[in-house]
């Protein structure tokens, strides 16, 4: 069950590693381009190359849908990247439904986990695989990964690296449930240790992606990073928005006020912030 490219990558893997893959749930088809013709997700492409069979509701919990999904007799289901399902679809399969979720849990539950790690300031995230149940991304744990984040690595060269390690983790997690290798960890034995505040990964909103200019310039370009290429992070320019992909950080004693533009008008853009410049 997936939707985006970063669900590609676990279901071809999946498929190399030779598991029988009975169907894939995507969501239906959607206007896109300037046509506004229907097109289907990146997972369903993928799934149509390989023959695979598709089903696409509109509705998880329309009997149609749930008639076919149990038709199916699938052992086990697993989710990257979809929709909150309804317990009469992830209690189905006698193995349970297996979530691949890009953060170490119980850190950054929710849908922007590699978004809000970057825009913290984290040195370093990972992948968790857990089982799904009532509340969102609190499932018992069955495997997790350690990922280091660079200095300047954007959301979006994070993700893309995330999506091959997450591929790999979800195999292996398979692996290890056939075999019957696999402890499952209760999250709320983790947060007992966890020495730190828990943090959240809510829905990128048009608020958090406005620049302020208030804050030093590592928080800043945390900002610009972790919303790199998509949403992206903006601020205003002679009334015009602008997008930010990169930029560069000088630290320095300033006699400007934040949010002043610094320009040439030919070889730099720099805007002012609390301790310093951020170069466009």
């Amino acid at each position: 069950m997936g939707t985006p490219a970063f669900a590609v990558s676990s279901l071809q893997k999946l498929v190399e590693a030779g598991h029988n893959i009975v169907g894939v749930i995507t969501t239906p088809d959607k206007p896109a381009g300037r046509g506004l013709k229907l097109a289907g997700s990146e997972v369903k492409k993928f799934a149509i190359e390989k023959g695979l069979k598709i089903l696409q509701p509109e509705k998880l919990k329309n009997e149609e849908f749930l008639s076919e999904l149990r038709s199916l007799d699938a052992d086990v289901q697993m989710v990257v990247a979809f929709r909150m399902l309804p317990e009469v679809v992830w209690n189905m399969p006698p193995m349970g439904t297996i979530n691949l979720h890009a953060s170490l849990l119980p850190q950054y539950r929710g849908a922007a986990p590699i978004n809000w790690a970057i825009i913290n300031g984290e040195k370093e995230t990972g992948l968790t695989t857990f089982k799904l149940k009532h509340e969102i991304d609190t499932g018992n744990i069955l495997m997790q990964q350690k990922i280091t984040i660079y200095e300047r690595e954007t959301a979006g060269e994070l993700h893309d690296r995330m999506k091959i390690a997450g591929a790999n983790l979800l195999v292996q997690t398979l692996n290890g449930l056939t075999k019957g290798t696999l402890d499952e960890l209760d999250q709320k034995d983790i947060e007992k240790d966890v020495s730190k505040i828990l943090r959240h990964a809510p829905k990128l909103s048009p608020e958090v992606c406005k620049i302020d200019w208030d804050k030093n310039v590592n928080d800043v370009n945390n900002l610009i990073r972790g919303l790199s290429p998509y949403p992206a992070a903006f601020t205003f320019l002679k009334d015009k928005k602008l997008k930010i992909f990169t930029a560069e950080t000088e630290e320095t004693n300033i006699q400007e006020p934040p949010g002043e533009v610094i320009s040439d008008h030919k070889t730099f853009l720099k805007f002012t912030c609390e301790n310093g410049y951020i170069s466009v």
